[in-house]
C-alpha cells in the first residue's frame, strides 16, 4: 500500500502515521499488524500504552479480537521518549488518553529516524475531536481511517455512542457501555437522549 519504499534513500528521517476511527473498527489490530510486520522484519520495535487502559491485560496491547502484543504502559507521554531510544519503529495505542505532550514526542521520535505508528479515537462519545488525537493526525505523513460496522443500520460506523449515563470523558468500556454507530443513527440516538433528559 505505501511506508516501505522511499525515493531518497540518503534522507534519514522517520514518520508518523496515524490509524484513527470509532470504537470496534480495528484501529488497534491494523497497529498490531503493522507492528508484528516490523517484527518479523527484523527491527527493533517498541511498543506504548497509557497506563490507564487496564481492560483485558495490564501491560500486552490487546484488540477486541483477542489478538495482543507486548507493550509497555507508561503514566505519560514523556516516559515514551526516554524508553524509545535505539527503536526502528514505535507503537502507541490509544493514543487519545496521552496528554498534548505526545504531539511533540511522536514528531522527535520521527525526526530522530524513528517510524511511528499510533492508533486512536478521532472522537469522543459526544463526537468532539478527541484529546490530541486532532494534531497528530494534522502533522502525520499517513493516516488511515478505520470503520466499524454501525450496530442498528448495517452501515459504516464512525461514531462511539455511549449506552450510559455517565458524562465523564474518558470511561473506559466495552460493548456495554459503547456502540459503534454510523452518522444518522448516531444523529437520532444523541437527539432520543436529549429529548429524554
Amino acid at each position: 500500500m505505501f511506508l516501505e519504499n522511499t525515493v531518497n534513500h540518503k534522507e534519514q528521517f522517520g514518520w508518523i502515521e496515524v490509524i484513527c476511527g470509532s470504537m470496534f473498527s480495528g484501529k488497534t489490530e491494523e497497529l498490531i499488524r503493522r507492528l508484528k510486520r516490523a517484527q518479523f522484519a527484523k527491527q527493533k520495535v517498541e511498543i506504548f500504552k497509557p497506563a490507564i487502559d487496564t481492560r483485558y491485560d495490564d501491560e500486552m496491547v490487546v484488540s477486541h479480537d483477542a489478538n495482543e502484543i507486548r507493550s509497555t504502559p507508561v503514566p505519560a507521554a514523556a516516559n515514551i521518549a526516554i524508553l524509545a531510544q535505539g527503536c526502528d519503529v514505535v507503537g502507541i495505542d490509544e493514543a487519545q488518553f496521552f496528554d498534548d505532550e505526545i504531539v511533540k514526542i511522536c514528531n522527535d521520535l520521527a525526526n530522530q529516524g524513528i517510524r511511528v505508528i499510533v492508533a486512536g479515537l478521532d472522537m469522543d462519545f459526544k463526537g468532539n475531536p478527541f484529546g490530541p488525537m486532532p494534531a497528530l493526525m494534522a502533522t502525520a505523513e499517513y493516516v488511515t481511517k478505520v470503520h466499524a460496522v454501525c450496530t442498528r443500520t448495517g452501515n459504516l460506523a464512525n461514531y462511539s455512542f455511549r449506552k450510559t449515563d455517565n458524562d465523564k470523558l474518558v470511561m473506559l468500556g466495552e460493548t456495554e457501555e459503547y456502540e459503534p454507530l454510523s452518522r444518522a443513527a448516531y444523529y437520532h440516538a444523541m437527539k432520543k437522549d436529549q429529548e429524554g433528559k
